[in-house]
């Protein structure tokens, strides 16, 4: 709903393809989180570029969504959708263009993608997840296929939304199963936090 809201208001303000109107609503450019806009590692989520691109990540955050959210609750669905796309922005940060504009969701639908490949992993003995995994797994591949065919992708936020997605989804878990253990829980999360801090450092070092 509020990525709708964000877009809709992105229509008003000037449009949503409008360069303008997307620096002013917080896309992220990598030179302006380094002079000091760090929020725009995190607004970029809620942002879109043109009808087909909110309607494509719509379609898939349902799709998405109606799956993984009943089985891992609201809290860690939203969790790792927020935190996946963060890791995502910063990889495109660290690795991307300077002068390159970036916006989207898809940042985060990479990180639930890898998220439920992770709990298809812990979770093995059960089929559903152990199905889904799989399809989630082909939906990575082929999308990362398509990223390298196609130009104007940010293919370095898609690979870290993935990396703290699988991260993520190893240290939350399924709610209510003690698996896996506290300590791996602990170091898959010390490992996400490490690689943020790694790839904010890295971009800062770049255009600083």
């Amino acid at each position: 709903m509020l990525i709708a809201v964000v877009f809709l208001l992105e229509s008003l303000a000037g449009g949503s393809t409008n360069l303008q109107t997307l620096v002013n609503f917080g896309a992220k450019i990598n030179y302006l989180v380094q002079d000091g806009d760090w929020w725009r590692l995190f607004t970029p989520i809620f942002l879109h570029i043109g009808v087909l691109h909110i309607l494509t990540n719509g379609v898939t955050l349902y799709f998405v969504g109606t799956i993984l959210e009943p089985l891992i609750g609201h809290v860690r669905f939203l969790v790792i959708f927020l935190l996946s796309g963060i890791t995502g922005n910063l990889a495109s940060f660290a690795f991307g263009s300077a002068n390159s504009i970036s916006a989207g969701a898809s940042t985060s639908l990479f990180g639930l993608f890898a998220a439920f490949l992770a709990l298809a992993l812990i979770y093995r003995e059960n089929n559903f997840l152990g199905q889904m995994g799989k399809t989630f797994l082909a939906l990575i591949i082929i999308n990362l296929l398509l990223d390298f065919a196609m130009t104007g992708v940010d293919i370095w936020g898609h690979l870290g939304g993935a990396v703290g997605g699988f991260l993520l989804g190893i240290a939350l878990g399924l709610p209510g199963i003690r698996r896996p253990n506290m300590i791996i829980r602990l170091i898959s999360l010390a490992f996400c936090l490490v690689i943020s801090y790694f790839m904010y450092s890295k971009g800062m070092a770049v255009y600083g």
